[in-house]
Parts: structure tokens; sequence; C-alpha cells
């Protein structure tokens, strides 16, 4: 038998994975100098630009582009691209994109009795600003509450605290959701409390923190920007 490393496929392929989410991310990194909104979750963007300046910007969108070809090229080795997992990714992510809403919906004013609209008003924002802002909160919000906070958490439940697998994942969903809904509620830009929003977002993160935990990175990512570019056209 040969020594070397057998390609992963699947769910755990990174290589796939990385390459799925690049586009979304490197269209959000570039619009967001051409729009005028920039997504709460990224906290890389906009310290970029208070501290470095655009050419200093430009300058570590180059070398992330470069890093993520380099990870590629690296992953390469022992993994096997599989690019023809796009098309039924954003089919896949299309679908749960237009019924989650609907589902949560459902859930909150037939069985809950809840309010989840959001309130009126706001800036205007034209077309382009709609789809940088929504592929940003696809990109950014995944990767920091759902690959960062659900899997770190997960992570150390299962083996810091010994938990069993299936308890930490409900712990981890729980507060990784909480913190995903909360964190639309603080800051400068953060909305009024209304419980009934702070409740649709908190079974929206449950929602995506169950895909990326089920069916994929690239999947919670797609869903989510396409969820919000449906519902951001609309408004």
């Amino acid at each position: 038998m040969s020594g070397s490393a057998k390609p992963r496929r699947g769910r755990d392929n990174h290589l796939t994975s990385l390459l799925l989410v690049l586009p979304l991310l490197l269209f959000y990194e570039v619009g967001v100098l051409f729009a005028d909104v920039m997504n709460g979750a990224d906290f890389i963007t906009g310290a970029l630009l208070r501290y470095v300046g655009l050419k200093g910007f430009l300058g570590v969108q180059a070398g992330i582009l470069l890093l993520a070809v380099g990870l590629a090229l690296y992953l390469r080795r022992t993994q096997k691209l599989e690019m023809r997992r796009f098309i039924p990714v954003l089919l896949e992510s299309g679908v749960y994109a237009l019924t989650m809403g609907t589902l949560i919906l459902f859930v909150m004013t037939d069985l809950l009795g809840m309010d989840p609209r959001l309130a009126a008003g706001g800036p205007a924002l034209g077309i382009f600003d709609k789809l940088v802002l929504s592929v940003g909160a696809g990109v950014w919000e995944e990767l920091v509450f759902r690959l960062v906070i659900l899997g770190g958490l997960h992570w150390l439940g299962v083996r810091a605290l010994k938990l069993r697998g299936w308890v930490s994942l409900v712990l981890a969903l729980a507060i990784s959701s909480l913190l995903f809904s909360i964190a639309h509620h603080i800051g400068p830009l953060g909305e009024p409390f209304r419980l009934g929003v702070f409740t649709y977002r908190v079974m929206a993160g449950l929602f995506f923190g169950a895909l990326f935990q089920f069916r994929g990175l690239p999947i919670a990512v797609w869903t989510h920007a396409l969820y919000d570019i449906y519902v951001m056209l609309l408004q």
C-alpha cells in the first residue's frame, strides 16, 4: 500500500469548503469599498480601513487572497477538490433560504403567539448596498457565531468539560444563538429590543447552527446570504 493520505470527501473536505465560501468573502470585501454599509460581525475590515487606510487595506486583502490560494494548494495535497458540489450546495441553500422564514414564522405566530416583525424605518439602501450587506452577514456572521463560537463551545464541552456530544452540542447551539441575537441589539447600530424580533433571531441562529453542524459551513453561509438577499430585496 502507498503511504500517501487518502483524499477527503464529503462535508469534512476543507479544500472544497474553502473554495465554496471564498467567492462570497471576496465579493463582500471588495464590495464594502464601494458600499455605504458594513456587517456588524466584521471586526476586521472596519479596523483595517480605520488604522491602515485604503492602500493598507488593499494590501491586506491581497495577502488574504494569497493565503487562501496557499491554503488551497496545501489542502490539495491530501484532499480532492469537488467543485461539482457547487450547484447542489447552491440549490440546497436556496431551498433552506426560501423555507426558513416561513417555518420560523409558523412556530412564532401559530404556536407561540408572538409578533416577529421588525420595526419599520432605518436608512434607505440601494440594491448594491443590500447585496453587500447580505453577503457580509452570510459570511461573517457564520464565521463568527457558527464556526468560531458554536464550533469552539462544542469542542470545549466535549474535550474540556467531558460532556456527552449531544449535550455539548445543544448547549453550544443555545449559547451561540442567544449571542447571535443579542449582537443585533448592541452597539451604535443596534436595533431597539423587541422580544418577538429577538426570539426570531434566536430561532434563526438555531436553524443556521443546525445547518452548520449537520450540512457544513458552505451550506450555512450560502443559506444565510441568500435568505438575507431574499428578505432585503423584497423590502
